[in-house]
């Protein structure tokens, strides 16, 4: 049985700091995971950002609620589900997630949790340690053969543990560091890729 292990923004969703970046006209806040490899580094200025222009938890959620999947998303699942157990794996919040989770016809989803005072954001709690990556090697201790694919820095630590592992439309940077995984951009070459690792793992062959 094979788990394909997805990050979610850039890959099913929008950014969602660079659309509250673009509603709110803040710049500071269009750096992603794409741009800083340290995700506690990331968090620690965003947070500082926000405390800094008085940007509520209800706005940033006003902002998301304006979003949608990226074009092809909900057919991509749809399409997915058949062939794989499917666990989506992000660094985003529950407290952000829930309209876009929707959206997608509730994939599972692990993430991390927000700490709200007063409706402002103070802080944050990750579910774990680099969580992605142990998320992979939980179901790979499962027996489970893992597909894992995303976009960013922050993703590569579970490609690099997964059986297989996918760049879905990641920046240049990250693909000149990490050059030993293939690139998709778009669904349609996603599906191929996808097809290609299922393929070699069920037939145990190396991928």
């Amino acid at each position: 049985m094979i788990v394909t292990c997805l990050d979610m923004e850039g890959v099913l969703v929008p950014e969602i700091w660079i659309n509250v970046a673009e509603r709110t006209g803040i710049e500071a806040l269009r750096l992603t995971t794409r741009d800083v490899a340290d995700y506690d580094e990331l968090m620690r200025h965003r947070l500082s950002v926000l405390d800094a222009n008085g940007i509520s938890l209800a706005q940033i959620q006003s902002v998301i609620a304006a979003m949608g999947p990226l074009p092809g998303a909900v057919e991509f699942l749809d399409w997915l589900r058949p062939q794989s157990q499917v666990l989506v794996l992000s660094d985003t919040f529950y407290e952000f997630a829930a309209p876009l989770v929707k959206q997608l016809g509730y994939p599972t989803l692990f993430c991390h949790n927000l700490v709200v005072d007063g409706g402002e954001i103070v802080s944050y709690q990750l579910r774990q340690p680099d969580s992605k990556r142990e998320a992979v090697l939980a179901m790979k201790q499962l027996n489970f053969k893992v597909v894992a694919a995303g976009d960013s820095y922050n993703d590569t630590r579970m490609l690099e543990v997964a059986d297989a592992g996918i760049l879905v439309n990641p920046p240049p940077n990250v693909v000149a560091e990490f050059d030993q995984y293939p690139v998709v951009n778009g669904f349609a070459e996603f599906k191929e890729e996808l097809e290609v690792a299922f393929a070699h793992l069920e037939t145990d062959s190396i991928y």
